[in-house]
């Protein structure tokens, strides 16, 4: 039985659930909350904003006396004492009274404003339903809205303001020193004017204490937009990765998990370092200015350093671009052959299959080291070049001047402070030159984040599903074509049947007929190519997939479990389930004969992917973990493949006995388990070639009068 909304031990989510019913766009709380990272279960008024996004609504979080909210804000979530919430309906201030609604109790009632003030936080969550545009007008405002990365960062954009200004006036400050020593050398050492030294000396330290400040204040506010950044990033990446069509997934799990992780070197690009850098470069304008007004032609010198380095920069860039894009794609290479390694390291030490991938690895590790070396010396020419153009321009600038001094047209101090200049002019044009290689990385990456990003989603935003709270168990499979994506061999051809509820149906054949693609085009993972498939007589897509599987107990053939106790993987999917059905579910999948002899108990640590506990172990977390939120429609692909004799036939029969009024589809190569069903399907080649009572598709496989291909 699916959970009803009064046992929902949540108040926000229960405001949320009656909200979208009351709107006469009703969704479960399980689709609302499916994915977001919960606080003891539960919404926290920031997980609710998110959660009403995806409910079609626009929220937000503000501090009201119940006397200010007007009536045309209503309804209202207000945010109440002891974690509790309600719903405001109405509000009545000739009368000082409220109409509430609290769906944990059901039904709106009227009390008196000063006994909810009592109770009332003085916060409360403001809804508005958002209009739904057109599929076609929804695509131009999402493109008005901004890239995913750049409309991220440009939400900092009032921190990069004050980052400005404060940069403006640091700039500004960097004249103090050449000016001073200008001063020093022109007027002060001639004149002996000591006075007049300390007065400038004051003044210059004045300057730097506020510099000081200045530059602290900066770098945090840097670093302040760079953290607020790289956790929305992080938590939208994570989000789009949990949301993808399983069908739009990468094969390779390592190659994705370094894309993902290249997502740092985006983060470093954006650090202190390069935002001051290129903040610093149009104030160079300002000390080219200064040169020219000190020093006359000697703001030739500077001028003419700055186009040789930048020339230089984009004669590497190509060549650079090349290399750093080899080394990402070698490191991708490398990193999932560490992934693949890692986790199946039962099977390489086995199969002695060490020595392939110790020449995988090195071939990477060789790769990434000729490429990385050839990056690193493009690059270090760049930083090389643009500090000897710093050193000559000084050089060619003392030359210039010594001149310009025997002619009287220049001081000595003048000079010197043209020298500090000019090296601050071209001071930020080496940093750039050193920026290129962390560019071109992170340019990189962000061009594979970004066809991450375009991936296709399983649940799109905006599309509204079918409200299907609990789903009998009718399925239609009519004439369904499907072959893998990336491949061409057809898996299942012209598939048709139906399953009425409480139906029990075995799907039997060889390996690689198609019997579990049946399971996971049922299952919502992938969509059909041709035909259609019905639950309940709804078309499948039509279904939101969070319900679909929460009306589902999938036990598939490879069992994984997470690090964690037994209790966690068993919850993961229902962690608001009490003690009682925990137990009940543990029960029936034979978990509590392993954990009881256990002094952990359900506190048992499984170990990673399950490795502490032994095959049938798992198998039974598994069958618990499918049934502990009493699903209506059963699948189960061959569950008892790891257990003993015993085991099998003690979970056989509690199974037996628990499906009786379920629709149960059963994948198995055991005759001991057809018990369990009282139709056979036997699939061949991806075709149904025998769908019928057990015993009469049992007596025509013994008397061979089923021809299936070998």
């Amino acid at each position: 039985m699916v959970k009803k909304m009064e046992e929902i031990q949540d108040p926000l989510l229960s405001c949320l659930v009656y909200l979208t019913q009351q709107n006469h766009h009703p969704m479960s709380a399980e689709v609302l909350r499916d994915g977001l990272p919960l606080v003891d279960h539960k919404l926290t008024p920031a997980l609710f904003i998110r959660a009403a996004k995806r409910a079609g609504f626009s929220a937000k979080l503000m501090e009201r006396k119940l006397e200010t909210i007007s009536p045309l804000t209503l309804p209202a979530v207000l945010l109440l004492e002891n974690d509790q919430a309600c719903i405001l309906q109405e509000i009545d201030m000739e009368s000082r009274e409220a109409v509430i609604l609290q769906p944990e109790s059901g039904g709106a009632h009227r009390l008196p404003l000063d006994q909810l003030a009592d109770s009332y936080s003085g916060y409360a969550l403001f809804v508005r339903l958002e209009y739904r545009f057109t599929e076609r007008v929804s695509r131009i405002l999402d493109q008005q809205e901004g890239h995913w990365f750049w409309g991220t960062v440009w939400r900092s954009a009032k921190i990069y303001r004050d980052v400005l200004v404060a940069s403006f006036l640091i700039n500004l400050f960097v004249l103090a020193n050449p000016l001073f020593v200008m001063n020093v050398y022109d007027r002060v050492v001639p004149n002996s004017a000591i006075e007049t030294l300390w007065v400038l000396a004051i003044g210059v330290f004045v300057v730097y204490l506020f510099d000081f400040g200045l530059k602290m204040l900066r770098a945090y506010f840097i670093e302040i937009a760079g953290k607020k950044t790289d956790i929305i990033l992080s938590s939208m990446l994570f989000e789009k990765v949990m949301a993808l069509q399983y069908g739009a997934m990468p094969k390779s799990v390592g190659v994705f998990a370094n894309n993902l992780r290249e997502f740092e070197s985006i983060r470093s690009f954006l650090s202190s370092t390069t935002n001051t850098v290129l903040i610093d470069i149009p104030f160079a304008i300002i000390f080219l200015l200064v040169i020219g007004m000190i020093g006359g032609p000697l703001v030739l010198v500077p001028l003419a350093g700055i186009p040789l380095i930048l020339i230089y920069s984009l004669i590497v860039t190509r060549k650079l671009k090349a290399a750093v894009e080899k080394t990402f794609a070698s490191s991708a290479q490398k990193n999932a052959t560490l992934i693949e390694s890692l986790t199946a390291m039962e099977t390489v030490k086995t199969q002695r299959a060490a020595s392939s991938l110790q020449l995988r690895w090195e071939q990477a590790v060789g790769y990434i080291a000729k490429w990385g070396l050839h990056a690193k010396m493009l690059s270090s020419s760049v930083v090389n070049f643009a500090g000897f153009v710093t050193q000559m321009a000084s050089v060619c600038l003392i030359i210039a001047g010594v001149y310009l001094i025997s002619e009287r047209e220049l001081s000595m101090g003048a000079l010197i402070a043209c020298v500090m200049l000019s090296g601050r002019v071209l001071q930020p044009m080496a940093q750039v030159a050193s920026l290129v290689t962390s560019y071109h990385q992170s340019r990189t990456a962000l061009e594979t984040l970004n066809q991450i990003m375009a991936l296709p989603d399983e649940r799109d935003a905006g599309r509204q599903f079918v409200h299907r709270p609990e789903l009998k168990g009718q399925v239609e499979f009519k004439d369904v074509h499907f072959k893998y994506p990336g491949t061409e061999q057809v898996s299942l051809e012209k598939i048709s049947f139906k399953l009425k509820a409480g139906d029990r149906v075995a799907l039997i054949g060889r390996i690689g007929s198609g019997k579990s693609t049946i399971e996971k085009l049922l299952m919502g993972l992938y969509k059909p190519d041709q035909g259609t498939i019905r639950l309940d007589g709804i078309d499948l897509n039509q279904i939101d997939p969070v319900d679909l599987r929460r009306n589902i107990g999938y036990v598939p053939q490879d069992i994984l479990l997470f690090d964690g106790s037994v209790r966690d993987n068993i919850v993961m999917g229902s962690p608001e389930v009490n003690d009682a059905t925990l137990l009940e579910a543990a029960t029936l999948a034979g978990v509590d004969q392993f954990v009881n002899r256990h002094a952990m108990g359900f506190d048992l640590e499984v170990g990673e992917r399950g490795s502490a506990l032994s095959g049938g172990q798992r198998q039974a977390v598994a069958i618990a973990r499918a049934l502990i939120h009493k699903p209506n429609i059963l699948i189960l692909d061959e569950p008892t493949n790891s257990m003993d004799n015993t085991s099998e036939d003690f979970i056989r029969q509690r199974l037996q006995e628990y499906s009786h009024d379920k629709t149960l589809v059963l994948v198995t190569h055991k005759m001991s388990l057809l018990s369990m069903v009282d139709r056979i399907i036997v699939v061949d080649n991806g075709l149904i070639v025998a769908d019928g009572p057990k015993a009469v598709v049992l007596d025509a496989l013994k008397q061979g009068r089923l021809h299936i291909q070998r």
